[in-house]
């Protein structure tokens, strides 16, 4: 029988690994990295789950991030994506195995999934995360980086009240997600229930290669046409140019500065970011008011990007947005307000009208181009 509260008999660390037509999620990665960091706090193991139909070739690429087994879940009858099929299997597994974390990342099929098998687990989970830690020390640091709560409040986050006793959280998944509207920052742990589930947003967490020969491993399995409730009939692909922010080395951002003349603002941040072979990103309020597309958005609430440059046009820097692109190796800003807080965090300051600067920078830029 399985008991989700019998927490002592939980271990590692698992990554459900998806994959779609035979070929691994970029997120899958960015999950495996990040759980090896997560299992080596705990000392315990990294094990991907990774279902489908004849998907064995693609496993052992889990190794090179750090995972030391995978368990393989083969069916013609996982070969497309259902609920009811991975729900069976997933769940099966961990009333097997025991995992005590179990991270999925932030896709349409993980935003479907684990919801699904976190009620069928009776057990808690914190969607759209973008921090994980386990580590106390690293934990309290963060909180200290990152919030503005007193040192003495932060202390006392090193445990809870649990039916009237404390409660050390050394050993909970400490799993931080934006709130309101991005507006404030949520830590939440999952004390009485394993395993600790999570979704986690593609491209907040890096891949870092973390080589080691994987075991793969086939366990048994029950899986029946009767198990699942639905049929793909038909699976349709709609063709929509999306912006590619996770993968841009350099992206122009635009925020409320553009105001005064919001197409002329729009046009300069293009011109701009083709110069430099980037895209044009943008902040939340300018998604809010509907001058540019939301898959342009960057932040908390939008896209968490690690591009090699990153210039905020009339950005505030509210600290949602600074949480989605803080981690850019060079960081510019173009402001009116020298004290904005996107200031804080640039690594280059330009006071000025954007307006005014940005016509400059791109000339700059073609000048610089031209004597090469």
């Amino acid at each position: 029988m399985f008991n989700s509260s019998d927490i002592e008999t939980f271990k590692n660390v698992w990554v459900f690994c998806e994959q779609r037509n035979g070929e691994m999620m970029p997120t899958t990665f960015e999950l495996i990295s990040e759980g090896r960091k997560l299992a080596d706090e705990l000392g315990v193991e990294l094990c991907g789950i990774l279902l489908g139909d004849d998907v064995d070739g693609i496993a052992p690429e889990l190794g090179v991030y750090g995972a030391d087994k995978v368990y393989v879940y083969n069916s013609p009858l996982l070969k497309t994506f259902t609920t009811d099929a991975y729900t069976k299997i997933i769940t099966d597994a961990v009333a097997e195995f025991k995992p005590e974390i179990l991270l999925f990342g932030a896709s349409t099929i993980g935003r479907d999934l684990a919801p699904r098998c976190a009620a069928w687990l009776h057990t808690g989970l914190c969607a759209d995360c973008t921090h994980l830690d386990i580590d106390l020390d690293n934990y309290l640091k963060f909180l200290k980086e990152a919030s503005t709560l007193p040192e003495d409040r932060i202390e006392r986050t090193k445990s809870v009240k649990l039916a009237g006793a404390d409660h050390s959280v050394a050993r909970d998944l400490k799993m931080t997600r934006p709130a309101f509207g991005g507006h404030l920052m949520a830590s939440i742990i999952c004390p009485r229930f394993r395993p600790a589930m999570a979704t986690v947003r593609p491209g907040v967490m890096k891949k870092r290669e973390n080589r080691r020969t994987a075991e793969i491993l086939h366990p048994n399995f029950l899986l029946s046409p009767d198990d699942i409730k639905t049929e793909v009939v038909e699976t349709v692909k709609a063709a929509k140019k999306l912006v590619d922010l996770i993968g841009a080395d350099f992206i122009v951002s635009v925020g409320r500065g553009i105001s005064k003349d919001v197409e002329k603002g729009l046009a300069l941040a293009e011109e701009l970011a083709n110069e430099l072979g980037g895209v044009v990103g943008a902040s939340r309020a300018c998604v809010d008011a509907g001058w540019i597309g939301a898959d342009h958005q960057v932040g908390q609430t939008g896209k968490t990007v690690h591009p090699k440059v990153y210039i905020a046009l009339g950005i505030s820097g509210a600290i949602q947005h600074k949480a989605g692109m803080q981690e850019s190796e060079c960081i510019i800003a173009v402001n009116k307000n020298e004290t904005a807080p996107i200031c804080e965090c640039a690594d280059y300051g330009i006071v000025g009208d954007l307006f005014k600067v940005v016509p400059e920078l791109i000339e700059s830029i073609r000048a610089a181009k031209a004597a090469k």
